[in-house]
């Protein structure tokens, strides 16, 4: 059954010093900015919104084939050290060398303030939040509905369970009942400690806010989530951008890349980066697996739901990448040989050609990340794509 909906939360304090941003180098005059400016075209966005037509496969029209993971299955420990379970859109269980993470859960009913209006889930909960076992760690990305929710972080409220989120998110999860002390908050490039883990909160280009008349008062974070045997970095909502590189040169190579791939528009390219900036990222941070994320549970934009696995397919074969695409609810260990099947079904989509999604470098329309030339082939629909979840090296 799912949760309840969202809150707006608590108040956030204005000022530098009341909420400990002083330091902060994103703080300026009196919100967090990107080290990138974003740009949209607002007027163009609000048109198609109001005049526009969405994909027809925008919503499934049939039922989203799922899995059920139970308490049993994952209570083993993953015998290669590492295994993912995928929820849907970026909700996931990541289990590395001997610690569990819920990344960024959503176990709410919409991504909305709302009860009766917003985007509403596509199938209930895959588990019970219970169900999971022991949680040693909850990371949480930004404040968007999608990705903190009330409703769900209200029900962890008894746990014994560390909570790492992005600067200026305690005072809200305060105010949800989760205890002070269990709450760390991390800026852009610092790091927490925990066990034989180490979290470290990466930058993105994105916003934050919960009310039209407060943005941009907490930050939004990537994460690399480094152990002793392996490493895992998580994106987070991002345009492309410039710090990517040096993610991958300071915390890579990783073994496993979560990358958000979905909910996108020409419109509004630097919030999100698309399919094939999904994969340009993952190669940039020197990433090994890649699971493409935020799709799959709600719909935000006007591309049909499946288009993101079948563009993510395509960029896969033109970059020589390998991707892995599990069905919502799988468990699996990404370096122990795990394959995927097509879960999904043929429904029409867009290209990259078709529809380009290219952030710009500096807010301009203007000056766009140029695409990398394919390695195979060009990226369009290839009659038959790189074999699901692994490339084209196998």
């Amino acid at each position: 059954m799912s949760l309840g909906t969202a809150r707006c939360g608590a108040h956030i304090a204005g000022t530098k010093q009341a909420t400990g941003f002083a330091h902060s180098p994103q703080w300026r005059d009196g919100r967090f900015e990107n080290a990138q400016p974003i740009w949209a075209d607002t007027a163009g966005a609000w048109k198609h919104l109001l005049f526009g037509h969405a994909s027809p496969d925008a919503l499934p029209r049939t039922p989203v084939p799922v899995g059920h993971p139970t308490s049993s299955s994952l209570a083993s420990l993953p015998g290669s050290g590492l295994r993912v379970t995928w929820f849907g859109h970026s909700s996931a269980l990541l289990e590395i060398d001997g610690s569990r993470i819920l990344i960024d859960p959503f176990w709410g009913e919409r991504a909305s303030p709302l009860s009766w209006f917003g985007p509403r889930r596509w199938y209930p909960p895959l588990i019970a939040l219970n169900d999971m076992g022991p949680i040693d760690l909850v990371l949480i990305s930004h404040d968007h509905y999608d990705h903190l929710d009330y409703a769900t972080i209200h029900a962890m409220r008894t746990w014994k369970t560390s909570f790492i989120v992005p600067l200026g998110m305690g005072p809200r999860l305060v105010d949800w009942g989760i205890p002070k002390e269990s709450i760390t908050e991390l800026d852009w490039w610092q790091s927490k400690q925990f066990e034989r883990l180490t979290l470290v909160a990466t930058p993105a280009r994105h916003a934050s806010g919960r009310t039209s008349t407060r943005s941009d008062h907490t930050l939004w974070v990537g994460w690399s989530i480094l152990g002793p045997q392996h490493r895992v970095w998580y994106s987070g909502d991002s345009g492309f951008h410039n710090d990517l590189a040096k993610i991958g040169q300071l915390y890579g190579p990783f073994d496993l890349t979560l990358i958000e791939a979905g909910q996108y528009d020409a419109r509004w390219p630097d919030t999100h980066m698309g399919p094939e900036q999904a994969v340009e990222a993952h190669l940039a941070v020197r990433g090994r697996l890649m699971i493409p994320v935020h799709w799959g549970l709600l719909s935000l934009a006007n591309h049909s739901w499946t288009e993101p696995a079948e563009r993510v397919l395509a960029a896969a074969q033109c970059r020589n990448a390998q991707v892995l695409i599990p069905q919502p609810g799988q468990s699996l260990e990404p370096i122990n040989g795990a394959n995927t099947e097509r879960w999904w079904p043929k429904l029409s989509w867009q290209s990259a050609t078709e529809a380009p999604i290219l952030s710009t470098k500096d807010g301009s329309p203007s000056e766009r990340y140029i695409p990398q030339p394919c390695t195979q082939q060009a990226a369009g629909k290839p009659e038959s794509g790189p074999p699901i979840g692994r490339g084209t090296d196998e």
